[in-house]
Order: C-alpha cells, then sequence, then structure tokens
C-alpha cells in the first residue's frame, strides 16, 4: 500500500506544518534540503509530502489523488470542495476584514458599492448575509490600490497584522472571520486507511493542544 499522501500549501504554511511535522516526531530532513523537489517520503516513509498551490491542495484531496491536505481556510471558503475538514491547525492565523479608505461608510446611502477582491466568493457571501447587492471586482494583486484609486469603494481581504492597510491610508471598517490552517480529509480516504488518518490526527491534536 502506498503512503499516506498529504498535500501541503507552499510557502508560509508550509514552513509551519513542516515544524508541526518534526515535533510530533516526523524527520522532515527530505523536505528541509528539497531543492527543486515537489514529493517528499517523510519518517519511516509511511507519510509523504506533495508541495502544491493553495487551491490545488484543495483539488488534490477532493479527488483522491493525495489523502489529506494542509490549506488555509480562506481557500476552503473561497473555493469549497467536498471533503472532510478535520482540524484548525492553530497557525496561519489572520482574518477576513472588510476595509476602506478611512472614514468610509458601505453601508449609508442607497446606491449599489463596488467592492473589489481576490476573494469573489466570500465577498458575495458577505453582503449577501447583509442582504445588499453590490458590484464585484476582481484584483489579483495588492487589492489595496482599489479603494485608494476610486476603482471601489471598499476592499475583502485577508488582513494579519494591518500594516499594509494603514500605510496605504485604510482601514477595516468590519472583521468577517478568522482564518487558520486546517487539515482536510478525502472523503474515501477517511474509510480506506481510517485507523492510519486517526493515528496521525491524534498526534496532531495533542500538538495542537500543548501549543494552545
Amino acid at each position: 500500500m502506498r503512503p499516506i499522501r498529504i498535500a501541503l500549501t507552499k510557502g508560509r504554511l508550509e514552513e509551519k506544518t513542516v515544524e508541526m511535522l518534526e515535533r510530533i516526531g516526523y524527520d522532515c530532513t527530505s523536505v528541509r534540503e528539497k531543492g527543486r523537489k515537489l514529493i517528499f517520503p517523510i519518517g519511516d516513509g509511511s507519510l509523504e509530502l506533495v508541495l502544491a498551490k493553495a487551491a490545488d491542495v484543495v483539488t488534490y484531496v477532493e479527488t483522491g489523488v493525495c489523502d489529506m491536505g494542509v490549506v488555509g481556510k480562506d481557500t476552503i471558503m473561497e473555493k469549497g470542495g467536498t471533503f472532510y475538514e478535520i482540524a484548525d491547525l492553530g497557525f496561519g492565523k489572520c482574518r477576513f476584514a472588510l476595509a476602506s479608505v478611512k472614514g468610509t461608510d458601505v453601508y449609508r446611502g442607497y446606491h449599489t458599492r463596488t467592492i473589489a477582491s481576490k476573494y469573489m466568493n466570500v465577498a458575495k457571501s458577505f453582503f449577501e448575509s447583509k442582504n445588499m447587492d453590490i458590484n464585484l471586482v476582481k484584483i489579483e494583486g495588492s487589492v489595496e490600490l482599489a479603494p485608494v484609486l476610486g476603482l471601489a469603494d471598499a476592499i475583502v481581504d485577508i488582513v494579519e497584522t494591518g500594516t499594509t492597510l494603514k500605510e496605504n491610508g485604510l482601514e477595516v471598517l468590519e472583521d468577517i472571520c478568522p482564518v487558520s490552517a486546517r487539515l482536510i480529509v478525502n472523503i474515501a480516504s477517511m474509510k480506506l486507511r481510517k485507523a492510519e488518518i486517526e493515528e496521525f490526527l491524534q498526534k496532531v491534536e495533542a500538538d495542537v493542544k500543548n501549543r494552545g
């Protein structure tokens, strides 16, 4: 039987996840010395890590080519998918927020507001929950520019410290929801490899508790 395969979001979550895996007893030397490789056996070879972009982590887990994945709640909310979300890993913490130029009141008046975001589904859902019609504009780069340049009334974006907003004359108008790294599992894998996944999950949950 092949190793349990875990898709891992490249970058900041990759580093934090590798640190977690080392804490719970897995030798991650192969990942630390990865070069250009994207697939790594770790520990005794019973686990295999696959490095991928966040949205692809969801795809790999959903289709079953990977059994588990570590991905931000922001990606899960935006992309959706069919899988089990089984643990909040407690790192990669930030939040979704509505932000704009200081003093902006997005809710006053009757004209339709224009909202810029990379996260179109999250923004749409947020304003639907408030029964507000909006015009959505997708921005791929620095979304903070949109209100400054007059392209949008406000933005929906990930906020960590708020420093970037402040430096561009923006402020948080409303927090939408907290975001952190999550462990997700393929539905079929949860049945077929239940014992292995639950053993791994117990180690992860103990680590989360110790850090908490």
